[in-house]
């Protein structure tokens, strides 16, 4: 066997060997599952795991943005009952810095416990005005508290509506934006407060959460199981709520809306536990995003979160009673806010009955810049960017006792949505990118394999094609000789052609083909 033939051979078996293995590895999805395994084991919460240091301190910059309803005809409302009419001022931008406190590894590091702490700075440049000096009229949500909480007795209601007249307190009320934020003193809820200490003679939307937490969470490492990762195991030292009438509603389930595990399925529903909105929502796939060159999918709450319980029976639980209980795009969180009239919903009642938005003036649900989502990349969990949207309304309406109440029909009525935004920073975002070209090369490395077994085999082609090549020209040489052949070896002989030729010093000597003569007779 010549060298050239070892050759061939040897580019056929490398050629069958990464084209065997390739395939074996793409099929069997050896590194990908690898990979896979290496994500579940890093993504976790943990000291010195990937993740752990920017869930504690998130580095991307994070936005809130307020937006008010400023009421325009307050009389013609309340004493001639006129569709009320609001304006839209906004947005009142603060960045929004959180942190989580007090880290602590419970259950032999299996869970991890941490305060969320938030605090706000006002950024003027991305604001329409100065909070400390614009005013809004809207309802005044304090009387209405306090209206709500007496209704029903005669002496109680008698005795808030003459404190009401006596301090000029209205249904309506114009207050500057800090001041509805961050709050200010009520005459109304001041005097209450001196026979019921529990009352609180301050209020504001914000009050109490600037530089505050919201209560003690314990969240899931991750480590036994990747699709707990993040997940809200207690708040408050409460596994469930009692706010609902329900199990399920009273349920906590998902993460708090910091952390999603990786590895995400187009078909997951995601679970995020909010407590501004007293229970878990849920949030399913909407469509494939990009975000600085991140792939990401995005994520919104549907329409069935805040349905009726005519078009969702699983919200029943979450009427406050069957007589509070709401229509679509809305709910009341009275209960967890000390009995006031207090309902959540979309801005602009985005998803909600037709009805809501026909009752006020001025609205105008627009998904663009109403709805709420998540762009999440499906490989890592990371949250790429977000819209948190949400807005605060008071249930008015006609109360026994009070006659300013006497013209109005129950009406949801805006006071104020808010915008929680982030998108990722460039820093994080080059962090990403340089993990999903890692997890990208890892995963397929069996299809470069692939690829290099099908560049030998073009080779061993080529070299085959080559080899048959040569061995046919050497086939046509041996059968030219006696085709073309005009005498015998015998009857030929080579003589000099002429003596110059013999000579020629510089062609050497001239070889003349003649034939032989025979001898003559």
């Amino acid at each position: 066997m010549t060298r050239r033939s070892c050759a061939i051979y040897a580019v056929g078996v490398i050629c069958a060997t990464l084209l065997v293995v390739g395939i074996g590895l793409v099929v069997g999805q050896v590194f990908r599952t690898f990979m896979y395994n290496r994500l579940k084991k890093e993504i976790v919460l943990v000291e010195g795991s990937r993740v752990f240091e920017s869930w504690k301190a998130p580095p991307p910059p994070v936005y809130m943005e307020f937006f008010f309803f400023n009421m325009t005809n307050v009389i013609a409302f309340t004493e001639e009952g006129a569709k009320p009419e609001v304006t839209q001022i906004g947005p009142y931008t603060y960045r929004e810095y959180r942190n989580k406190d007090n880290v602590t590894m419970v259950e032999n590091g299996t869970k991890v416990s941490a305060y969320n702490s938030k605090s706000f700075v006002f950024l003027r440049e991305k604001s329409v005005g100065d909070p400390a000096v614009d005013n809004i009229t809207t309802v005044n949500i304090p009387a209405w508290a306090v209206m709500n909480k007496v209704k029903g007795s005669f002496w109680k209601t008698t005795m808030v509506s003459i404190w009401m007249n006596s301090f000029g307190s209205g249904l309506f009320t114009t207050r500057t934006v800090d001041e509805l934020l961050w709050g200010y003193e009520d005459p109304l809820l001041a005097r209450v407060s001196q026979t019921n200490p529990d009352v609180e003679k301050i209020f504001g939307l914000m009050y109490k959460k600037n530089g505050s937490h919201s209560g003690e969470f314990i969240y899931r490492t991750g480590q036994q199981n990747y699709m707990e990762y993040g997940h809200v195991e207690t708040w408050k030292g409460k596994s469930e709520l009692n706010f609902w009438t329900s199990n399920q509603s009273n349920s906590i389930n998902g993460s708090d809306g910091s952390a999603f595990h990786p590895l995400l399925e187009k078909n997951e529903r995601i679970y995020i536990f909010t407590p501004d909105l007293c229970r878990s929502i849920y949030m399913e796939f909407e469509k494939d995003v990009e975000v600085k060159g991140i792939p990401a999918y995005r994520f919104t709450p549907p329409r069935s979160v805040l349905a009726s319980k005519e078009e969702n029976p699983a919200n029943e639980g979450f009427c406050v009673s069957p007589r509070e209980c709401l229509g679509t795009g809305l709910l009341k969180v009275s209960p967890c806010r000390k009995g006031a009239p207090v309902v959540a919903s979309f801005p602009h009642f985005y998803l909600g009955e037709d009805k809501y938005v026909a009752a006020i003036g001025g609205m105008s649900p627009q998904r663009e810049h109403h709805q709420t989502f998540l762009d999440l990349n499906p490989t890592t969990g990371v949250i790429v960017r977000a819209n948190k949207r949400a807005q605060i309304n008071i249930l008015i309406n006609r109360l026994t006792g009070f006659p300013k109440t006497r013209l109005l029909n129950d009406t949801i009525f805006p006071v104020m949505f808010l915008n929680e935004s982030v998108v990722i920073d460039d820093a994080s975002a080059a962090r990403v990118h340089k993990l999903l070209l890692i997890v990208t090369l890892v995963s397929n490395f069996p299809l470069i394999i692939v690829g290099l077994g099908a560049i030998m085999l073009a080779v061993f082609i080529i070299l085959l094609l080559w080899a048959r090549k040569r061995k046919n020209e050497v086939k046509r040489t041996v059968f030219t000789k006696p085709l073309y052949a005009t005498s015998t070896e015998e009857d030929t002989s080579y003589s000099p052609v002429s003596d110059k030729e013999k000579e020629d010093s510089q062609n050497g000597t001239y070889i003349g083909l003649t034939e032989k003569n025979e001898p003559q007779t």
